[in-house]
């Protein structure tokens, strides 16, 4: 039932959508605040 009001109507569709969406961004800023993390550490100073 769930399944299939999530992908059979347009509400269940946004939804999902919205789902990844998020899931994307987090994934992005979890590798971008890794890599500058890694910037800091290499020289030895804050950029704040």
């Amino acid at each position: 039932m769930a399944w299939k009001l999530l992908f059979g109507s347009d509400v269940g569709l946004m939804s999902l959508l919205t789902i990844l969406i998020v899931i994307a961004i987090a994934v992005y800023l979890y590798f971008f605040l890794r890599r500058k993390m890694a910037e800091k550490d290499e020289t030895g100073e804050s950029r704040g």
